[in-house]
């Protein structure tokens, strides 16, 4: 990964020290130590009040920028606005270096189920274990399985989760009440429910696919441009790129190149990114 590259040899001329969580763990390791170690790492309280869950997730992904991964957030390949980043093929991947991890969330998913892939993708850096998330829940990987636990028991540990659920009512009739009480969203909530057993593979997927619809009907047009190219190439990359380059170590070309960003927009992204 070109961008990857670039930051490796930046951080290495910069010489910083490898990030000691990279790894910490393997897929065997109990569930519950990953997901204090990730809260840990990126100061996460899990009994903080989250006002919702747009700043929830803005929260974890500042988070884990400021530990060091290059969080990326796109839905179009490559910058090519007529190549759809499509769901079906991948909802999120992770490439791990202990220099440099990359957690990289397909953002053409609805916006409630991208926050499970966040935390899925970092538990993949914290085992030390590139790769690709496609949201199939019966992936037969040990490592796939592994990483939907920790994301779930991060987001609604197992315990507290069984204690609340209704088995009295209606399956869809828990996912408000323990929304509320977990402060994710209710398609979170089922999937923790999937995981745990408590519904079937056929009944998430056909909530998650009328979640999907309604994000995809109402989705309008394409938002901020340089909130977006931000989003595209990490916040923690963007600023060490532009660092560079408005300091002269970096060819303005070079890099709007590798930022694909035209060279007479670098000076606004880098007000835009201090704002």
């Amino acid at each position: 990964m070109r961008k990857q590259d670039w930051y490796l040899e930046y951080l290495q001329y910069q010489e910083h020290q490898p990030l000691a969580f990279v790894g910490r763990f393997n897929s065997q390791s109990r569930v519950a130590e990953v997901v204090d170690d990730i809260r840990r790492t990126l100061g996460v309280n899990p009994d903080a009040a989250r006002l919702d869950y747009d700043k929830y997730s803005r929260a974890l992904i500042e988070a884990a920028e400021a530990a060091g991964i290059l969080v990326m957030r796109s839905g179009i390949a490559l910058g090519n606005t007529h190549r759809k980043l499509e769901v079906s093929e991948f909802r999120g991947f992770a490439i791990s270096n202990t220099y440099a991890p990359v957690v990289f969330v397909n953002s053409s998913d609805a916006p409630t189920a991208r926050l499970f892939t966040l935390l899925h993708e970092l538990a993949h850096i914290w085992i030390g274990s590139s790769g690709v998330s496609d949201g199939n829940t019966a992936n037969g990987r040990d490592e796939e399985r592994f990483c939907n636990a920790v994301a779930g028991e991060f987001l609604a540990p197992e315990a507290q989760f069984r204690a609340l659920w209704n088995a009295d009512v209606n399956w869809e009739d828990n996912l408000a009440p323990l929304a509320s009480r977990f402060h994710i969203s209710k398609l979170a909530i089922g999937r923790r429910a999937l995981d745990l057993g408590y519904i079937s593979q056929a009944q998430y997927s056909a909530y998650y696919r009328i979640i999907l619809k309604v994000f995809q009907d109402e989705k309008g047009g394409a938002g901020d441009y340089y909130r977006n190219t931000t989003a595209k190439n990490s916040p923690r990359l963007s600023k060490a790129v532009l660092t560079e380059a408005m300091s002269g170590r970096m060819l303005l070309r070079d890099a709007g190149h590798l930022l694909g960003v035209q060279p007479a927009k670098l000076r606004t992204l880098a007000s835009k990114i201090t704002e």
